[in-house]
């Protein structure tokens, strides 16, 4: 884990005000947290330096602990008037498919309908490089959890892991899309609030004290990503991309509407009925996935919707 942070972020995990702008700071942030994530979940042997590389380690979870606590800070008003009855609480959080942050967000209506290829590429290597892997954060997140809702989580990684099957695993429907369309997700072309997303959700999945976080945050993804999912497939389809490279969305667009309801049921409600006051960690986990992806269709669109006038260049026919 040899992560060192930029010279303009602080050694105390406090970005440092320079004369640079305060979307390069939180850019360096989250290139620094983004190489740590792609390093502390990799299998290893031991290390004569396990010392140094502690230290190392711990700098980057405390500037990991600095950004999350910041984000909550902005859901903490919202999230409290989260109910903690069961029945209420689900209720409360299947409106956020209709209020929560990014939900209906014009940029999905535009892949679908009229997007050239080239920007469907540039916002594809964006998701794939926030894609932190709904698979392993699954399993980080039912870690210690109650019978009925880590059952629950197991039937997910189950299905994530294509049921045994290696040509249905997600991951790999992913990669193979990736190489069907030549996706390079070159550092220098992924904009920081994509990385943000990824290193939120690794954040809660691998520290237990955010467990309830990661719940709310994976569940409302399940909640709010088949639509979405949907109208990038309707993209692809447009764009001449073949059905087999572009199942990875046509699949989240049908088995996420299941998923959601058996989350919601077999999860969340049980959760909160057996502790109440983790209905305010879930909400907080919900709210801060849901403001991480509108912050980047938000940039998606200043980026893609700059020009005018470009022309749609369709995947070649097969």
């Amino acid at each position: 884990m040899d992560v060192a942070a930029p010279h303009h972020v602080a050694r105390s995990g406090v970005i440092r005000k320079t004369d640079r702008s305060e979307a390069l700071s939180a850019d360096a942030l989250h290139r620094s947290l983004n190489a740590f994530n792609h390093t502390r979940f990799e299998p290893g042997l031991p290390s004569p330096e396990w010392k140094s590389a502690c230290a190392r380690e711990n700098a980057s979870l405390h500037l990991e602990g600095v950004f999350v606590e910041a984000e909550r800070e902005k859901v903490r008003e919202r999230a409290l008037r989260a109910p903690r009855e069961p029945d209420a609480f689900i209720r409360w959080f299947e409106e956020l498919k209709a209020s929560g942050p990014g939900q209906d967000d014009p940029l999905f209506a535009w892949l679908a309908e009229s997007a050239p290829l080239m920007d469907m590429v540039w916002f594809l290597e964006q998701e794939v490089a926030g894609e932190a892997g709904f698979d392993d954060l699954v399993a980080l997140a039912q870690v210690k959890m109650p019978t009925r809702a880590k059952l629950e989580l197991a039937r997910s990684y189950w299905d994530e892991m294509g049921q045994g099957h290696a040509s249905d695993m997600r991951g790999p429907m992913l990669a193979r899309l990736s190489e069907a369309l030549g996706l390079a997700p070159d550092p220098n072309r992924v904009v920081w609030e994509s990385l943000a997303l990824g290193n939120l959700m690794a954040a809660f999945s691998a520290n237990r004290r955010f467990a309830y976080h990661a719940i709310g945050a994976l569940g409302v993804i399940e909640l709010t990503a088949p639509d979405r999912a949907a109208r990038v497939n309707e993209g692809l389809k447009r764009l001449n991309v073949p059905g087999e490279t572009r199942c990875y969305f046509a699949v989240h667009a049908t088995l996420g509407v299941e998923h959601s309801e058996a989350w919601k049921h077999e999860v969340l409600r049980p959760l909160v009925a057996e502790k109440p006051a983790v209905s305010t960690a879930i909400a907080e986990g919900a709210l801060l996935r849901l403001e991480a992806g509108a912050r980047c269709f938000a940039r998606y669109r200043r980026k893609l919707w700059m020009t005018d006038g470009r022309t749609v260049t369709a995947f070649p026919a097969q």
